[in-house]
């Protein structure tokens, strides 16, 4: 009974950590949301930066996280700070882009209303933008809270060489548990996983519902696309406003960053001064304790460590080449099975109604939790593989379980916003299954995939942190691949390396950026101005 309750305890309290964190977002969302609608040179330069730092996996921000929160504050504080920040980075960005996109689209004619009543700051958020945005709020619940659970144990157990930092929770119960081979104290960990996972699940459904159904202004959304049909925007807008439910990747991010161009509105009456300068000082000392405490580490480097570092490069560039291949192939499969699943589901209605909620609820469910049982009962059979197959197949299950579902319920999601006049047409021609995908329904969801595949490489990073070095993984047993930059990471944290953990983790997030603008970006620019299947019918 003990055990049970302490169980129990631990698993609200990460549940509470990762509410907790949404709740925070969705606050920091709206404030950051209204300060982009006010000024346009914020928007400039808030819009790029969530674009870059979404496309940086959590992982990205670990070493940063240990030299500020575990190193520098220090003590219990400190290292509940680093676990509520590794949640929040992995929840907000989606989020605050929700959140944004729904700012943005408010039609003009409510907030001539608000104006004319002579709202204020505090007046427009309560009565107009905060409502506005419930639905995609909603909509957005699902992926940050099966992304904020996925973090739970890398987030509550931080080892840094002999030291190790936990706070509490599930996750911090469950690796103990499996340190000491305690069966039943698993079992019952992940019951208490599954059983808080379906009942928030089912919160979340119901609150989607419900908010569309008391704030979604559908006409308000139709006439809007029908007076402006050319940005892709409005389409969005439609499909969040009139299916929250089913927005479950984080599709809108890419979506809503590449195609929002609509000038700043102008916003009547003021914010409190007192409340924007108290936001302003916050913001501004978060960022100084934040240069301050990379300049003090980069001084505290002699200069054989940066010779050290940099003769380091070399190899480090070599293992994040190798997982970049690693990547590859479970983005390869993910698209390959969302592409035939997801067009099963988005034509058969009563098998969609059916597996749609099931796929909500497993995917919830962190694979890092569950994932040392399929370890146990496949390892005999893994190690017969030759030259280190058996790893690389359990890291390639961890990657593919932890971003398959972007791309999946973008692709669905995109089947389903095909409209009708094109399904009319390819029963007309008698076009087979093969010929549907090639000719119409991936040109058509191409803006869809491009935002669901980007999405599924930024969260395959987190599968590979976990499966590349995970020592006692079941007891005596370590998983460990040969090559890869997330095992270096690992292996540097491990044993107190924090500087070459830092330098590698620059590079990691330099070059995931760099690809995220030059590719991810144009290829999403390009589906929208060559692949809006709704300029077809306004052709026509």
């Amino acid at each position: 009974m003990y055990g049970g309750l302490i169980i129990a305890a631990a698993a609200l309290a990460t549940f509470a950590r990762v509410l907790a964190m949404m709740g925070l977002s969705i606050v920091t969302g709206w404030l950051l949301g209204y300060a982009s609608l006010r000024s346009r040179g914020f928007e400039s330069a808030y819009i790029p930066a969530v674009a870059v730092l979404e496309s940086v996996p959590v992982i990205g921000f670990f070493p940063l996280v240990l030299i500020i929160f575990v190193e520098r504050i220090g003590g219990p504080l400190g290292v509940e700070m680093a676990a509520d920040f590794l949640v929040f980075d992995a929840v907000v960005w989606n989020i605050w882009v929700g959140i944004y996109q729904a700012f943005k689209t408010v039609p003009r004619d409510l907030e001539e209303v608000a104006d004319n009543y002579g709202l204020g700051f505090l007046g427009k958020m309560r009565k107009l933008y905060v409502p506005y945005s419930i639905p995609r709020i909603a909509a957005n619940l699902f992926p940050s809270f099966a992304d904020g659970l996925f973090y739970i144990m890398a987030s509550e157990v931080i080892s840094v060489g002999v030291h190790t930092y936990e706070v509490f929770g599930i996750g911090t119960l469950l690796t103990e548990y499996v340190a000491g081979g305690q069966m039943a104290g698993i079992y019952y960990s992940l019951l208490a996983i599954g059983v808080g996972v379906a009942g928030f699940m089912t919160l979340f459904r119901y609150f989607a519902g419900a908010s569309v159904a008391k704030y979604g202004l559908d006409t308000a959304a139709q006439i809007r696309r029908r007076e402006r049909p050319a940005p892709r925007l409005g389409s969005s807008a439609w499909v969040t406003l009139a299916r929250p439910m089913r927005r479950l990747s984080r599709y809108a991010a890419s979506a809503v960053l590449a195609s929002v161009a609509r000038p700043v509105r102008s916003v009547s009456g003021r914010a409190p001064r007192l409340a924007r300068a108290a936001g302003y000082a916050i913001g501004i000392a978060i960022l100084g304790y934040m240069i301050y405490s990379s300049y003090r580490l980069i001084a505290a480097v002699p200069a054989a460590t940066w010779s050290e570092l940099l003769s380091d490069t070399p190899a480090m560039l070599y293992a994040l080449a190798v997982d970049y291949g690693r990547v590859a192939v479970i983005t390869g499969a993910s698209f390959a099975i969302s592409v035939l699943a997801g067009y099963y589901l988005a034509t058969h209605v009563r098998a969609s109604a059916i597996v749609i909620p099931a796929v909500q609820t497993i995917v919830a469910f962190p694979p890092p939790a569950y994932f040392p049982l399929i370890y146990m009962a496949t390892y005999t059979y893994m190690d017969a593989l030759p030259g280190g197959i058996g790893a690389e197949v359990y890291v390639f299950i961890l990657g593919f379980l932890s971003a398959f579902y972007y791309v999946f319920f973008s692709f669905w999601m995109g089947v389903q916003s095909i409209p009708v006049e094109f399904w009319e047409l390819m029963d007309n021609y008698r076009l087979g299954f093969w010929d549907r995908l090639r000719r119409v329904v991936l040109p058509a969801t191409l803006p869809y995939l491009v935002s669901g595949i980007s999405s599924t490489v930024n969260s395959a990073w987190g599968g590979l942190m976990v499966g590349e070095y995970w020592p006692g993984i079941v007891p005596g047993r370590n998983l460990e691949v040969n090559v890869g930059l997330m095992k270096l990471l690992d292996v540097y944290v491990s044993q107190g390396y924090l500087h070459r953990a830092a330098w590698a983790s620059l590079l990691f997030g330099a070059v995931v950026a760099v690809y995220s603008l030059l590719f991810t970006e144009r290829l999403m620019n390009l589906s929208k101005s060559r692949y809006v299947v709704e300029e077809g019918i306004f052709a026509a």
